[in-house]
């Protein structure tokens, strides 16, 4: 069986190698080791440790400089001096709930919403991107009075009981529920000779429509990251969206959209996935990027939805609409405005994979570069004719980007897919950066 971490990140560091390792940071992983739970592992073969963190930039205990193309988190740079301020300030003042009638929370609520469609109206605030599509899920159950959930073959949502049971990419020690049907995400490659892209993506809907009817589940959700991330980065806009969407709303189910990976301008200038599909979600659920590191989440449904949910369920989160976070938040979007965020992933992310095509141009071993804004996949393959997935050769790029201080990872089903993923202060000095760094590592992996 093969565990999480060997499926989602190829390049790990291996315990058994310990004394392999720099001495500057061996001790530190030899507690680790000790008293650290299951699950937890150390990225990369040859781990590293980091102090300080700015832009798009990490720096160690030595002060050497890694450029960071993977993390989503820190969506407007590390350490951004107008969050940190933010928070500062709101740290010193005051840290309460949402059951007062703080000003903060409505403002920014306010904001947050007026960056939607009109139809969605109303928002809740949780921790974590789990958090919010847990919420979700039951909030779509509630409203049709179904079970049935619809998903592709390799999302992930999160790690509750709840929605790793729509997660396959957690693998085979995570089952899938009984109520759960998989689809293919939207990969041209998958398309039956004589079909588009549109007609199966519907068939496979209606395919999996039908199978929930006939187990007495009926269909609750179609749920979908429309940058389908762990699918292997497939962000392509396209018309295939709108009729899978009609075809579950027809069923009595909803659409919930998974913005975790593809909201807040990851896919340049609209600002959600689901905008660049021209499709309105009926629920749409967001996380990591929100907050910049600071632990915010937030669901935001069509009013109607959420309706008798809201009038009959108890839901309250502790810390989820928090004071601090909603500072943070709040931040964010300052920061948004002031930088023009979207459209500089836009400009940039177009540099960025311009840059990364015409590198690796003619390599037998790239099968697609493809993406949109700041998000790039790069499929690996062990020769054009066959296509093979050659995971081995994916991960020796991953490390050889490692050994030249730049941070990358993989998706997909056989993690041969690089995932480029950086925060969005990633510049043009740091594009030309990248190319440089992945120049070398080709000469030596992909020609």
């Amino acid at each position: 069986m093969v565990s999480l971490g060997a499926s989602l990140y190829p390049s790990r560091f291996d315990p058994a190698r310990l004394e392999e390792v720099d001495p500057v940071i061996r001790d530190n992983i030899e507690r680790r080791l000790d008293v650290l739970g299951p699950g937890y592992l150390l990225v990369y073969n040859d781990p590293v440790a980091f102090v300080r963190g700015s832009g798009a930039h990490l720096f160690d205990a030595e002060g050497r400089d890694y450029l960071d193309a993977y993390n989503n988190v820190p969506v407007v740079g590390h350490c951004h001096p107008h969050v940190v301020e933010a928070v500062s300030r709101q740290l010193a003042t005051l840290n309460t709930n949402t059951r007062y009638a703080q000003a903060g929370l409505v403002d920014y609520a306010e904001r947050l919403v007026a960056l939607f469609p009109e139809e969605l109206r109303r928002v809740t605030f949780a921790c974590s991107g789990s958090e919010a599509n847990d919420l979700a899920l039951r909030v779509a159950r509630h409203h049709t009075g179904h079970e049935g959930m619809i998903v592709t073959r390799w999302a992930y949502h999160g790690i509750t009981r709840e929605v790793a049971s729509i997660s396959p990419s957690l693998g085979a020690g995570s089952p899938l529920g009984p109520n759960v049907r998989e689809i293919d995400a939207p990969d041209p490659r998958l398309v039956p000779e004589g079909l588009t892209l549109a007609e199966h993506m519907l068939a496979e809907t209606q395919r999996a429509i039908r199978d929930l009817e006939r187990h007495g589940f009926g269909m609750a959700a179609l749920v979908l990251d429309l940058s389908f991330m762990s699918d292997g980065v497939l962000p392509e806009a396209g018309d295939y969206l709108q009729p899978m969407v009609d075809a579950v709303q027809d069923a009595g189910g909803v659409f919930i959209a998974d913005e975790v990976q593809a909201g807040f301008g990851r896919l340049g200038t609209c600002m959600w996935g689901f905008a660049s599909q021209g499709v309105v979600p009926d629920i749409v659920t967001m996380g990591k990027p929100m907050g910049n590191g600071i632990p915010l989440s937030a669901v935001v449904f069509r009013p109607e939805v959420a309706r008798d949910f809201g009038e009959t369920v108890r839901y309250f989160n502790t810390f989820g609409g928090s004071s601090v976070p909603i500072a943070a938040g709040a931040a964010v979007l300052d920061v948004f405005e002031r930088e023009g965020v979207p459209e500089r992933a836009e400009r940039v992310g177009a540099l960025l994979r311009d840059g990364i095509a015409r590198l690796l141009e003619g390599s037998p071993h790239i099968a697609d570069v493809r993406g949109a804004g700041l998000l790039v996949g790069v499929e690996i393959v062990a020769d054009l004719e066959t296509r093979a997935p050659d995971r081995a050769r994916a991960t020796r790029v991953i490390d050889g980007m490692r050994e030249r201080r730049i941070l990358i990872s993989a998706a997909g089903r056989d993690a041969n897919v690089l995932k480029i993923r950086p925060p969005l202060a990633f510049d043009e000095a740091d594009v030309e950066r990248f190319l440089e760094g992945l120049g070398e590592v080709a000469a030596l992996h992909l020609r």
